[in-house]
């Protein structure tokens, strides 16, 4: 798979499309996104890890604007609704009018929450996505789901809101940790076992230059996985059927991460985990082999990434949480499985025992 250093990725929905740019120097240089501003007012939603890194250079494409910025403090835990009131707070104080827009500088806390936010003010205005963080440029940035997190449960109330425009520069990865960047890399692997079995072959020929942030193998791994969910969005927006496919391990993984209150693994660290818990089970139900399931671990692994869930959970409070997924449906589990690498399916009625048994490990 080759590459141009600068990739663009189009996201075509019913009446309306954006773009997905991708590649080093975005940032810095406005060409890249000011159009993409319509009226004169804009906030920038960023948080107090990435805003003292790149909100300067962010800043000087918006000379002759009236802005100004709202900073969250970083981490899962505060993508709440108290933040979100906060953000309309900003917006009014800031005089914001309909063609008003709000810039998310940060990863998916801060891109979800600023959305929302968008999608509530005046019932709806525009937003761009600047994600910082590879989980939210291959991810949460592209396909228009925003939210906040709930006691009882992550994204449980949220809205649909497609950006104007995603500017993805992965200049900014390197001043990312580590940790944040494998986690990325879990959703990378996502997409390509749900639907690119020669992705996925692809990605296990060139895991360590992409571990080592070689740009050109990362720009190419980025734009493949945000073209291939932007192809899913644009046939299904609001998750009505092939999009929930995009959820492979996120059942398993959101449970982990709220059993955790949020701050004991990453996100893109449950999805990686529940990837396998995923594939386990679907080789417990005869759907899948168990030499597809030790692949996909054995990529992970390579990449930095944790394969097997924390003991501390009991797995009846797992299937707990489980069971508040937004893909179920009338009381029974719904999940992501599948019959091998880039084969996943929407799974129903899937039986508690058969979870228990990939949860409760021997």
């Amino acid at each position: 798979m080759e590459t141009q250093l600068i990739e663009t990725v189009e996201v075509a929905l019913a009446g309306r499309s954006y773009r997905v740019r991708i590649g080093p120097g975005l940032l810095a240089d406005a060409s890249h996104w000011r159009s993409l501003v319509r009226g004169k007012h804009v906030l920038v939603v960023s948080n107090t890890t990435v805003a003292p890194l790149y909100l300067d250079a962010l800043a000087k494409g918006l000379d002759g604007l009236h802005w100004s910025s709202f900073l969250i403090d970083d981490g899962e835990t505060h993508k709440t609704f108290a933040n979100v009131g906060r953000v309309l707070e900003a917006l009014g104080e800031l005089g914001a009018t309909r063609d008003a827009c709000v810039i998310a500088l940060g990863g998916g806390v801060v891109g979800d929450l600023a959305g929302f936010a968008a999608a509530c003010w005046m019932r709806g205005i525009d937003f761009i996505q600047v994600p910082t963080t590879l989980l939210a440029m291959v991810d949460s940035s592209v396909g228009g789901k925003t939210g906040v997190n709930l006691p009882a449960g992550k994204n449980l109330a949220g809205a649909f809101h497609q950006p104007r425009g995603v500017i993805a520069d992965i200049d900014v990865l390197h001043t990312l940790p580590q940790r944040e960047f494998r986690a990325g890399l879990a959703e990378i692997v996502k997409g390509a076992a749900i639907g690119d079995a020669d992705f996925f072959a692809w990605l296990e020929d060139h895991a360590d230059a992409i571990v080592r942030r070689d740009a050109t193998p990362l720009v190419a791994a980025i734009a493949r996985k945000c073209r291939y969910k932007a192809g899913v969005v644009s046939r299904d927006e609001t998750e009505q059927g092939e999009r929930a496919l995009l959820n492979l391990g996120h059942t398993f993984g959101h449970a982990l991460e709220t059993a955790g209150n949020y701050s004991e693994i990453l996100h893109g660290e449950g999805v990686a985990i529940g990837m396998v818990l995923a594939a386990r089970l679907s080789e417990r139900l005869g759907m899948a082999s168990a030499a597809d399931t030790q692949r996909l671990i054995a990529l992970l692994q390579r990449l930095g990434l944790p394969t097997e869930p924390s003991q501390t959970h009991t797995a009846s409070r797992l299937l707990d949480l489980m069971r508040l997924d937004k893909k179920n449906t009338a009381g029974t589990l719904r999940l992501i499985l599948w019959r091998g690498i880039g084969k996943a399916e929407i799974v129903s009625h899937v039986r508690d025992e058969d979870v228990l048994g990939v949860l409760v490990r021997p």
